[in-house]
């Protein structure tokens, strides 16, 4: 019984001189959890109760609750004394008027894919979306890449468990599209992709796609062309024009680089804005289109180049940083 009353003796005073050197409603707060709490110090005397006699548990009980309502007394006095300090400070002006804000504006990748796409709708396409972590299969064998192709190396590509990676392009959506419809197809895919680049000025390990499908029959390169040529005068200007280059890609056949004539800091230059061919025959057997009633032309396009090459950006890096003084430049 006198180890208990010592005990609840030292917790009272220990307590009584907390509480008066406490000066915030936070600490407090603190004080409270810590002595009169669930888990605080009076309740952890409870379990010495069970060493206390049956006949002295009435005076030991008694003694527990003048500890008790001494502690509540204190801290309800203490309460109402922090209270009125912070009442007695000047009141807030609601009325003030505060700092102002600024409007915000979207972000130029953002606005980038909203004028592209607002240019193909006008001819037609639709917009198509697919998942970002993809399947090898419609990353690669749909889109007639062999096993041993050297996009498929693992340094080029983000792998993730169960056989999955993170699309490394937007063609992925032309499959699944044409995996889910029957032709005719006219839509265009935009989205982020991926790829282990090192960072530099021209080249981020994320960036987005724009590519185009159109299936019909007798669908030719002609079509090809002047789909981009009016891309071309209706992004970059009435002076645009568009050249194609010989080249190879897996799943278009004959394939071609696409160039744009567009002016840059007052001058018109060439530049490479991306790839487009006819979809190879394979590719429509992979999906089961008939590839001799179908034909179609497939084109990608790199929305960050676009976007540098239409505001005068140097470096791609610059348009992930979200520096507000660079955005609020378009």
């Amino acid at each position: 019984m006198q180890k208990m009353l010592e005990t609840l003796e030292k917790l009272q005073n220990e307590a009584i001189s907390e509480i008066e050197s406490v000066d915030t409603i936070d600490g407090l707060e603190s004080w409270r959890i810590a002595y009169l709490g669930s888990k605080g110090r009076l309740k952890g005397v409870m379990p010495l109760m069970k060493d206390v006699s049956r006949e002295e548990k009435p005076a030991v009980g008694k003694r527990l609750n003048e500890v008790k309502k001494a502690l509540e007394g204190a801290f309800e006095t203490r309460k109402n004394g922090l209270s009125f300090v912070a009442t007695s400070r000047p009141p807030l002006d609601i009325t003030e008027t505060g700092d102002p804000t600024a409007l915000g504006r979207r972000h130029v990748i953002s606005r980038t894919i909203d004028e592209i796409t607002q240019v193909f709708s006008r001819m037609g396409f639709s917009v198509a979306y697919g998942p970002e972590v993809e399947d090898e299969y419609h990353n690669f064998n749909a889109l007639n890449i062999p096993d041993d192709h050297p996009a498929r190396d693992p340094i080029d590509n983000f792998f993730v468990d169960g056989g999955r990676m993170l699309r490394s392009q937007t063609s992925t959506v032309q499959i699944r599209v044409m995996e889910a419809v029957e032709p005719p197809v006219k839509i265009i895919a935009i989205g982020r992709v991926y790829r282990p680049d090192t960072h530099d000025a021209t080249h981020f390990s994320m960036f987005h796609q724009c590519e185009g499908l159109f299936v019909a029959p007798k669908v030719s390169m002609v079509d090809l062309k002047s789909t981009l040529f009016q891309f071309a005068k209706a992004y970059f200007g009435e002076e645009a024009e568009v050249r194609f280059r010989p080249s190879f890609f897996p799943f278009t056949e004959p394939s071609a680089e696409v160039d744009m004539k567009m002016k840059i800091k007052g001058k018109w230059q060439w530049v490479e804005i991306g790839g487009c061919g006819l979809v190879d025959p394979d590719v429509f057997d992979q999906v089961g289109y008939d590839n001799e009633k179908w034909q179609g032309f497939a084109f990608g396009l790199g929305i960050e180049r676009i976007a540098m090459l239409k505001y005068g950006i140097q470096d791609i890096r610059w348009l992930f940083e979200n520096d507000a003084r660079f955005l609020r430049q378009f």
